[in-house]
């Protein structure tokens, strides 16, 4: 048994899930002081919270509530961070277009509130800063300074021991939580009681309160990543495309971004089919993390398309003017997706089903963390 297991009492706030949404939710309780124990079915994290880019994205979330969020939990990183080890790996977020179209999108950004402290630029003047990654085809590029990533595969087991280590947070591994009867949580290996918990299914739409699942009009996404070999180069920082303005919600939602719509169909019918967009980070060791795609099931298979990762790859091509270096692993991730951002449910006064249904747990799930807890408390955290 873990150390967890043999400690007698009941705690404060159990969380159940260690993946980011349950650290996050772990973090907001202990800040408060309070005790707490996270309890997941694996030895390690292996879902969506280290399957992806763990870039920290505020540029492109949808304006209000979710870009709030994302501002506040990137603050949260860069509070936390140093101390729990973690590596600021890349700051700021270059995103070039190669289509008038795409150049009017983000005009129109730079007309919001979101804009401020960007920069949009001709595609001389990036070119000139970041001449690695601003192909023969760009009109145009946007600069933010605002975004941060880490690497989750390190990110998240290191956040896990920094929480155990600095605020006494008790994880259970291994650990199946079979049945949910406030104070008292069955597991297969016993019963744990607290006085608050906190369900964190991830994409496990299923297990435990699964009618409320239902009722949320849930199902899973799959998307496909690749780790590539180093460029030869550093990525001065993370790289996005005109396809993500039609997937990142500030862009997609402005009048604008009907008519690139409508040409990146014409155009890359088969990238906007499969939901590919680019992404591509940056690791220490100078490898490249790209990706992905988006398709909807209710169990995803499990089987990697090549046709789409050399769509992905293609993009990266046609971005940077680069070839796509040997791709070193590839992989697939699921999440669960929704018709809203999130879940917050309380199937008991005491329990709270929390889940991120917009694949942005890295870049928001901190805020989101602190909210949960807040509602468990019945509290309310002012915009």
């Amino acid at each position: 048994m873990t150390r967890a297991m043999e400690m007698t009492g009941r705690y404060d706030v159990a969380v159940v899930g260690a993946g980011i949404v349950g650290l996050a939710c772990a973090l907001a309780a202990a800040r408060r002081g309070l005790s707490v124990i996270v309890i997941d079915r694996d030895a390690q994290a292996n879902g969506a919270s280290v399957r992806n880019f763990g870039f920290v994205t505020v540029t492109g979330q949808p304006r209000g509530r979710i870009w709030d969020r994302a501002r506040r939990s990137r603050a949260v990183w860069d509070e936390i961070a140093g101390e729990a080890d973690v590596p600021i790996l890349q700051r700021g977020l270059w995103l070039p277009v190669r289509r008038p179209e795409a150049a009017a999108v983000l005009e129109a950004f730079m007309a919001t509130e979101m804009g401020e402290g960007c920069r949009l630029m001709t595609a001389e003047a990036a070119r000139a800063r970041a001449p690695q990654i601003i192909g023969r085809q760009t009109v145009a590029a946007l600069w933010s300074p605002h975004d941060l990533r880490v690497d989750s595969r390190m990110a998240i087991p290191r956040l896990a021991a920094w929480l155990s280590q600095r605020f006494g947070v008790c994880f259970l591994r291994q650990t199946a939580v079979q049945a949910i009867e406030p104070p008292r949580l069955v597991t297969g290996r016993g019963v744990i009681e607290a006085e608050r918990i906190v369900v964190c299914p991830g994409d496990d739409l299923a297990g435990l309160f699964p009618d409320h699942l239902a009722e949320a009009g849930l199902t899973r996404c799959k998307l496909q990543m690749m780790r590539l070999a180093s460029p030869g180069f550093d990525l001065p920082a993370p790289v996005m495309s005109d396809l993500g303005l039609i997937r990142y919600g500030v862009y997609a939602n402005l009048p604008e971004a009907a008519a690139l719509r409508a040409r990146l169909e014409a155009e890359q019918g088969a990238a906007v089919a499969d939901g590919v967009h680019l992404i591509a980070v940056q690791d220490a060791d100078g490898a490249l993390v790209v990706g992905d795609s988006h398709h909807d099931a209710a169990t995803p298979d499990p089987f990697a398309s090549e046709a789409v990762d050399q769509l992905i790859l293609d993009e990266w091509r046609a971005v940077t003017d680069q070839p796509a270096p040997a791709v070193l692993q590839r992989w697939i991730g699921t999440y669960a997706r929704g018709p809203s951002a999130d879940l917050i449910a309380a199937p008991h006064p005491q329990v709270r089903l929390a889940l991120i249904t917009a694949g942005n747990g890295a870049s928001t799930g901190f805020a989101f963390g602190e909210e949960v807890i807040a509602d468990l408390f019945e509290e309310t955290i002012e915009p």
